[in-house]
């Protein structure tokens, strides 16, 4: 699936993400870069990622975040059955917290 979208636009993109040096500068590429429901959508999504690895129920995820149970289940498929990029980075995120 991710060859089907790699090209060298999405490679310039990712570039670009990788020069972002601080919370600061992430907040303003991407508030250029995305319209405010895209950005707000990703974060929720990702919200319901962190709740899945805590092993949050459906019910407690959707009351928490807002997200349908449709998304719910995206995400969790996402986790289970995709390329690691969720488990990728909540793991170094652990491991800082630890730190």
């Amino acid at each position: 699936m991710t060859d089907k979208i790699r090209n060298e636009e999405m490679n310039h993109l990712f570039e670009a993400v990788l020069t972002l040096k601080d919370e600061e500068e992430c907040f303003k590429f991407f508030m250029d870069v995305c319209t405010i429901n895209e950005l707000q959508s990703m974060a929720q999504r990702y919200e319901v990622a962190k709740m899945l690895s805590e092993k949050k129920t459906y019910c407690e995820i959707a009351r928490a975040t807002g997200a349908s149970t449709a998304t719910i289940s995206r995400v969790n498929r996402s986790l289970n059955y995709g390329s690691d990029g969720y488990d990728m980075v909540l793991e170094r995120l652990n491991q800082k917290k630890d730190d």
